[in-house]
């Protein structure tokens, strides 16, 4: 009889082995919805007073290794909803009404996150955003619950 192909591993996972110190194994178990498939659990160490807080910063969080992370930064004027059938009709020249009143600020935007509203202003024949209000940090945690 040939015996069954193993699964693929993972690219990124790891295999946890008897003589890794950072994971403990279990002996294999039936499952308990009775099938014949074995598995074997790990047991993670904990992470607390190890290499994790090595640097000495206690609870604060080491942001160096985000600092070059890029997001994208989107400017909302306004916003409309229209009819697929009045879509359809826009050319060059269509006016569409937005949500917003004039003299209103933008929405700024990281990643689809607001952080902030600001007015357009031009710098060097380019426009530009001048913030007026930052939401803070607190608040944009709570709207991403």
């Amino acid at each position: 009889m040939a015996a069954k192909p193993e699964a693929p591993i993972h690219p990124f996972a790891t295999v946890a082995t008897q003589d890794d110190p950072m994971t403990t194994m279990t002996p294999p178990q039936n499952n308990s919805s009775g099938s014949n498939k074995d598995y074997a659990r790990a047991n993670f160490q904990n992470l607390e007073g190890s290499a994790a807080n090595a640097g000495g910063l206690g609870n604060e969080f080491n942001l160096d290794v985000i600092l070059d992370v890029a997001v994208t930064l989107s400017m909302e004027v306004g916003r409309a909803r229209i009819p697929i059938r009045n879509l359809l009709q826009l050319n060059q020249g269509s006016v569409v009404e937005l949500e917003r009143a004039a003299g209103e600020p933008l929405d700024v935007y990281a990643n689809g996150t607001l952080i902030a509203h600001g007015e357009v202003v031009v710098v060097n024949e380019k426009f530009g955003v001048r913030l007026t209000d930052v939401v803070s940090p607190a608040e944009r945690i709570r709207k991403l619950k």
